[in-house]
């Protein structure tokens, strides 16, 4: 993260990012109607016997300050009832419990939404938010390229179309004979982005509750729960920039919001928890549903940096697509869809098979790797004889190959060695017969 010094707000004794969102100072400048929000306090509140203002401040995510006001609310309507100190201390929290009345609105409050935790953002703070840390803002460096890459080998040329894709922050299709380093590539792209991004907890909508923090995909930068700066918003986490990676399994569902109708909550879809990262497209072609269906869908998304969501009671409402969308496959674009739905696939790269001085530099890492011993002249011989005729090398066969050998070699109690013989054996082994 890069931080700058405080530009207008003296209050804060600490120097932050300035896209880093600002807790509310009272119950107005949440986004939210105080309607419910006191429905979410009363929910929280029927999770225990008592509860105390620090308590309901930690499990909502807001300042006590804006708890107080929630709690003096629900007080004045007779919904919660003192029940003494929380400790011996006079400065000591007092314990709050629902009353009758109040257990009876906790629970209608339950029935239109079993939603409980963090209080959400308004879609407006979160639209602002995704704005204000867009990955457009930030630059890839081509050392940062290289150094995401270390470890895989690359032709120089591709690496050279690689960096303005990958800095463009659009769409980009990965394509090329299967085995050749497309999804690696994908991943590796992860790794191009240094700042870090607030992501929140939830987002209300119409009154609905879209759960959008998502353990499995975002990771905080600090080990506990919520985010370390006493100023910021804890209804954001701070994360690293998401990345989601998804293949055969896509559907077109998992593209729009999915609605609980026991619970009345809604999951943010795939790409909308990818705001603001990476979202991979693997094995693009070999989902269930045609691959130009996948394309229509992306659209308006991919070429105006928005999309449309619905609830289930019609309401349409507006979000940004903020995020590097990488598709990757090996099936040929013309396959895959007609030239109006390639067109919005900004940047298209051809990952070829390696060449024969690439094969043996990935042979060689993958083999000090697996500690098995090369005999250059054999290695050498045995790539003429079965790469120069109909069969074509791919970047994945050394690895195949080495761990084929490396654990006969251990079952026979036999020399790690990858000498022409071995060879041979291990590509009878691992690869199919014409």
């Amino acid at each position: 993260m890069h931080y700058s010094p405080d530009q207008g707000r003296e209050d804060l004794a600490l120097t932050f990012d300035p896209r880093m969102p600002l807790a509310p100072a009272g119950v107005g400048e949440t986004g939210l109607e105080l309607s419910f929000m006191l429905r979410l306090a009363a929910k929280c509140a029927a999770e225990q016997d008592t509860v105390t203002p620090s308590h309901l401040a930690g499990r909502m995510k807001l300042p006590k300050a804006v708890v107080n006001q929630l709690v003096k609310e629900l007080v004045k309507l007779a919904f919660l009832e003192a029940r003494g100190l929380a400790g011996e201390d006079v400065k000591s929290d007092i314990r709050y419990a629902l009353s009758t009345k109040g257990l009876e609105y906790a629970q209608a409050a339950l029935r239109q939404s079993q939603y409980v935790g963090p209080a959400p953002v308004s879609l407006d703070a979160f639209c602002r938010q995704l704005g204000l840390q867009s990955i457009h803002h930030e630059r890839v460096t081509q050392d940062r390229l290289i150094e995401s890459l270390e470890g895989l080998v690359l032709s120089p040329s591709l690496v050279d179309k690689l960096g303005p894709a990958m800095n463009s922050g659009q769409s980009i299709l990965l394509y090329g004979p299967p085995g050749n380093g497309k999804t690696s590539i994908a991943e590796r792209s992860a790794r191009l982005f240094v700042q870090t991004i607030w992501v929140p907890y939830a987002v209300e909508v119409g009154g609905y509750v879209i759960s959008f923090y998502d353990e499995a995909v975002h990771r905080p930068v600090s080990e506990a729960s919520g985010n370390p700066y006493p100023k910021a918003d804890q209804r954001w986490v701070e994360c690293r920039r998401p990345v989601i990676k998804t293949g055969g399994e896509l559907t077109l569902d998992l593209l729009d919001l999915a609605f609980s109708d026991g619970s009345n909550v809604y999951e943010a879809p795939l790409h909308l928890k990818a705001s603001g990262g990476v979202f991979i497209i693997d094995d693009f072609g070999r989902q269930q549903v045609l691959p130009q269906a996948l394309i229509n869908r992306w659209i308006v998304p991919l070429e105006r940096g928005y999309d449309f969501l619905t609830l289930h009671t019609g309401k349409k409402f507006k979000v940004p697509f903020d995020e590097l969308v990488v598709f990757s496959t090996n099936i040929a674009p013309k396959d895959l869809s007609d030239e109006a739905g390639l067109r919005r696939l900004k940047y298209k790269i051809f990952v070829n098979n390696p060449s024969k001085d690439e094969y043996i530099r990935i042979f060689e890492t993958y083999a000090r790797e697996v500690a098995v011993e090369i005999k250059a002249s054999d290695l050498h011989l045995f790539y003429e004889r079965k790469y120069c005729g109909a069969s074509l090398a791919s970047c994945y066969h050394p690895k195949y190959l080495l761990d084929f050998i490396r654990s006969y070699c251990e079952f026979n109690t036999m020399p790690k060695v990858a000498s022409l013989g071995m060879l041979e054996r291990a590509w009878e082994g691992v690869f199919t017969l014409d």
